[in-house]
């Protein structure tokens, strides 16, 4: 995928930045609700290292979980099927006095069958979503956990995050740095 505009050299995609605070203000509704402003999900192709952001992630609906069917399906079914690979990664962006940096991630994987099960034409895949919540919650939390990526996809993962904006990175918690 070209995530680049015809004619420049920046990608297309953006990473959210913090605007407002959902826990300011007059105490009224929305207090205590959490903000996904901050939040960029990031998708690897742990076959070829593609890595996109996909901003439809954060609905479950982005370009690798478009038309595909999760419910009653396990993961030992849709490894039967011969699946192709994600990670889904939630990178929070924070700025304090230093600036703009990633301050949070957390990975999770989708499967999609690659075959359909036999009798039917529905395309099959698997995703926890307690497993995807729970990395979302990391993220926001300000945490890093990456510890269930393979390291071609961290590698793939710091190039993605050091060529998107070197300033980010070299601002970020040594944490990040060393998990990947």
């Amino acid at each position: 995928m070209d995530n680049k505009k015809e004619g420049s050299s920046k990608p297309n995609a953006q990473f959210n930045i913090l605007r407002n605070d959902p826990t300011k203000g007059d105490g009224g509704y929305g207090v205590g609700s959490i903000s996904l402003e901050n939040v960029t999900p990031i998708i690897i192709d742990r076959e070829t290292q593609e890595v996109f952001i996909d901003m439809g992630a954060l609905h479950g609906r982005s370009k690798v979980e478009q038309k595909v069917f999760f419910k009653n399906v396990t993961k030992e079914e849709v490894e039967e099927l011969d699946p192709h690979k994600y990670w889904v990664i939630w990178i929070a962006l924070d700025r304090n006095q230093k600036g703009v940096h990633y301050s949070g991630a957390g990975a999770c994987e989708i499967l999609v069958a690659t075959k359909t099960k036999e009798g039917s034409r529905r395309i099959f895949g698997y995703k926890s979503m307690p497993e995807h919540v729970n990395s979302l919650d990391k993220a926001i939390k300000r945490k890093f956990v990456l510890d269930i990526m393979d390291d071609e996809s961290k590698q793939a993962l710091k190039k993605f995050l050091v060529d998107f904006n070197n300033e980010y990175w070299e601002k970020s918690p040594e944490e990040l740095k060393d998990s990947l």
